[in-house]
């Protein structure tokens, strides 16, 4: 027997040119497959950003002056009578996912399916900054993905992408 589906709350908000980017109802199915089954509820605000705002952002939060593809901002968790709600933001940087998907290789609807689901997972606690714990990170994202229909994205990159996440993203 499965569990239930979350009450969800996602909202999609593109501040980034094109015409490119996933559509609304793709975007809140990855939100959901990359969902705990532990979370009884979650409001989620995914945003798509051109440089500058990703470059502020992770120079305000994260001391890094540079864009970079996805930022994850927890809000504390809220539990009620389901259970534990899960909040935040993903912030996703439009430019910086196009040229890293066309560098890879990979369709930009796969890249996106994938920042999502690492921005989803951030927001529940999971990490990359150690060599186990960014291991284990890879093979639930690897998981979710293959749920959802996509390659394994750390095959397609030449190098290892937890390397380049732990200098680019949260």
């Amino acid at each position: 027997m499965t569990s239930p589906r979350p009450r969800a709350a996602v909202a999609v908000q593109y501040a980034a040119v094109g015409d490119d980017l996933p559509a609304r109802p793709l975007l809140r199915r990855w939100v959901r497959a990359a969902t705990g089954a532990d979370v009884a509820a979650l409001s989620v605000v995914l945003r798509f950003v051109e440089e500058t705002e990703s470059r502020d952002l992770n120079r305000r939060y994260r001391d890094r002056d540079c864009p970079t593809n996805v930022l994850a901002f927890v809000y504390d968790d809220v539990g009620g009578a389901e259970g534990p709600m899960l909040s935040g933001d993903i912030i996703l940087c439009a430019p910086v996912l196009r040229r890293e998907a066309t560098k890879q290789g990979k369709l930009l609807a796969a890249h996106c399916a994938h920042l999502v689901v690492h921005g989803m997972l951030h927001l529940q606690g999971h990490d990359h900054a150690r060599a186990d714990t960014a291991a284990q990170m890879e093979v639930r994202e690897t998981a979710i993905l293959a749920r959802l229909g996509f390659d394994d994205p750390y095959l397609v990159s030449p190098r290892r992408h937890t390397r380049s996440f732990r200098r680019a993203s949260q």
